[in-house]
């Protein structure tokens, strides 16, 4: 009786693996085919903000000699990637400018030539993207070379 016993054990075991082998091959393949929960980032699907603090005015009238200096910000709280600068009237080009690492805020400045240039107008285009390749707007100021 003992050995009747043991083999329906055995039985009752063997019938409970096949079964949890077979619960574990349905659930990996269920796995691998469930539809996954994804995210987008959260962004405000703007560019960044780029400003120039100085000179205040859009239009400012510079005596020819010494550099001018134009500094501002650029902002975006996705961070921002790469501010570019654009100097039109002007004999000047400047590499854009990356931060090695994430920033929210990049501040600038750039030195405007202005010898040799009276009566000249110098314009002067600064804008950034954002880390998700998003341009923001374009901050400008006209330079009248006295």
């Amino acid at each position: 009786m003992a050995g009747r016993t043991r083999s329906r054990l055995q039985a009752f075991i063997r019938k409970g693996l096949l079964t949890f082998i077979a619960a574990i091959a349905v659930a990996a393949v269920a796995c691998g085919e469930r539809a996954r929960l994804t995210f987008e980032p959260s962004t405000d699907g703007l560019g960044p903000n780029t400003t120039i603090d100085a000179p205040q005015t859009a239009d400012v009238e510079v005596p020819a000699g010494p550099d001018f200096s134009i500094n501002g910000r650029s902002a975006d709280r996705d961070g921002v990637d790469t501010v570019y600068f654009e100097v039109l009237g002007g004999n000047q080009s400047f590499q854009p400018f990356v931060p090695s690492e994430f920033r929210d805020t990049v501040r600038f400045s750039i030195p405007i030539s202005t010898s040799g240039r009276s009566g000249d107008t110098i314009l002067v285009f600064v804008y950034a993207t954002d880390l998700l390749g998003t341009r923001g707007d374009t901050a400008v100021r006209r330079l009248l070379i006295d």
